[in-house]
């Protein structure tokens, strides 16, 4: 049997969503899906988004927004046809937490992507409850990515 690939790319801060990031990877890896992580900066060029099954972008809020490195992801992942690939979307936040939705919201209305479960918004990753919290995103995406046709 072939085992599922999912891309979990990050931009972080403080190291705070690349955190997440690993946790989901390990919620993804602990339930049969190979799973690679990425920094938004090593993501260049199309190919380098080509062969996934699943895709879990996340960014730092930062005033508001994702960081921009993100949203140049998000930009190269509209000519690499992620139209009905499973996503997810998360990341850390200090005091407002926007970017998950945002890039939720990009990866659901303008990729085209089927979004299994609803963005995951950390203050601190480092906190019991969110390292649970984060490694179970993983898990349902998992099973959701495994029971997808």
């Amino acid at each position: 049997m072939i085992m599922a690939r999912a891309l979990v790319v990050y931009d972080t801060l403080k190291g705070a969503t690349r955190a997440i990031g690993e946790l989901i990877a390990k919620g993804l890896m602990d339930n049969g899906v190979e799973a690679d992580v990425k920094k938004a900066v090593e993501i260049v060029k199309e190919s380098d988004l080509a062969g996934y099954d699943a895709y879990i972008f996340g960014s730092a809020t930062y005033h508001g927004e994702m960081m921009s490195s993100m949203k140049r992801v998000l930009f190269l992942a509209e000519k690499v046809r992620l139209n009905g690939k499973a996503g997810g979307a998360f990341g850390a936040y200090g005091w407002s937490g926007e970017a998950p939705r945002r890039i939720f919201d990009t990866m659901y209305h303008i990729l085209g992507m089927r979004m299994v479960i609803e963005p995951l918004p950390l203050k601190s990753p480092s906190e019991p409850e969110a390292v649970k919290r984060a490694e179970e995103y993983g898990r349902v995406i998992a099973e959701k990515l495994t029971a997808l046709p």
